[in-house]
């Protein structure tokens, strides 16, 4: 859920988050559009992480949250899952297509 209590910051320390919003906003638009039901997004970025982010420090210190757009996009239904969770992905995938063949 992106409920504005976390902020993207960039390198120069200029807060980012306005477009990182947009952004997501803008995917979700997408996914709309194209009856997207299913994600596989790359983790630890501040958009697409879905599983954790980085903490902004620039440390490498992780935070179990979701990205921006990966929250907009499970807020609007869309299962979204990290790189490294392909085989789950997968087996949800087929557990739609299931679902659509009747």
């Amino acid at each position: 859920m992106l409920e504005g209590r976390a902020t993207v910051i960039d390198t120069a320390g200029r807060d980012v988050t306005p477009s990182f919003v947009k952004g997501a906003d803008h995917a979700l638009a997408v996914a709309r559009a194209e009856g997207v039901r299913i994600a596989v997004l790359k983790d630890g970025s501040p958009s697409c992480g879905a599983t954790y982010v980085y903490d902004g420090s620039f440390s490498g210190r992780r935070v179990l949250a979701p990205g921006v757009a990966v929250a907009r996009l499970r807020d609007a239904g869309i299962r979204v899952f990290s790189e490294v969770q392909i085989e789950e992905a997968s087996a949800y995938l087929a557990e739609l297509e299931g679902e659509s063949a009747f």
